[in-house]
């Protein structure tokens, strides 16, 4: 690449993300819903046609801040089980979801952005998968260490459930037993939540001691999936 063309990736780089850091800050004032190309453009300085050259939609512009969300919650609980690598595998999964809490309540527009109500008209694309998966497949890495390992505890499956099992099982998590698999499923539900309730005010006169009474939730997440 000649010095200009890599001039040129630089600054375009930059662009894409005071574009990003802008839409990022009308995320936290007005909302997703109301994201609009043109209120980014006139924060920056620029004229819309010049935006559409990075973003051509309000939906790509989306889509890019989804990802990134995504991405960076990811790498927070990719970190956290890192961390706890040498710990049992109750305390790596609790390690993880107080990651995941501790992200939410730092970036709480992204979280919601996420996990909050659809933005009405938008519909997320494939290319939002990958970075939507990490945290699933970080969860179900501790749960699968723990089974290559010590062993799970002894999991019931009701039998009507056993097919939708074994098609999760196959689907995400082959090396598990299918008993694992809807369990698996419900205590990533049952974490963001708990998440949830806590960032969007609906445990306000409830849960005063909210640290310990998420962990001590995440810890019976953990023993629900078989964690010894």
């Amino acid at each position: 690449m000649s010095t200009a063309q890599g001039a040129r990736a630089r600054a375009r780089r930059e662009v894409t993300a005071a574009i990003k850091e802008a839409a990022r800050r009308q995320l936290a004032a007005e909302g997703a819903a109301k994201l609009s190309l043109r209120a980014v453009a006139r924060e920056l300085g620029m004229v819309s046609s010049a935006l559409y050259r990075y973003f051509p939609s309000r939906d790509e512009l989306l889509t890019a801040l989804i990802i990134d969300a995504y991405d960076s919650l990811g790498e927070a609980a990719e970190q956290a089980r890192d961390a706890a690598a040498d710990a049992q595998p109750i305390a790596r999964w609790t390690a993880v979801c107080e990651a995941v809490r501790a992200w939410a309540l730092a970036h709480p527009h992204e979280y919601a952005l996420i996990y909050g109500s659809p933005v009405p008209g938008y519909s997320a694309p494939d290319t939002t998968v990958r970075a939507a998966s990490r945290i699933g497949l970080v969860l179900i890495g501790i749960v699968r260490d723990a089974h290559q390992g010590a062993g799970l505890a002894d999991l019931a499956l009701a039998a009507e459930l056993r097919p939708e099992a074994e098609r999760m099982a196959a689907d995400f998590a082959p090396e598990l037993p299918p008993e694992a698999a809807p369990l698996l499923v419900a205590a990533w539900a049952q974490l963001f939540g708990l998440v949830g309730f806590e960032l969007f005010g609906q445990f306000n006169r409830v849960v005063e001691d909210r640290e310990t009474f998420f962990r001590h939730a995440a810890t019976r997440l953990a023993h629900g999936v078989g964690l010894r």
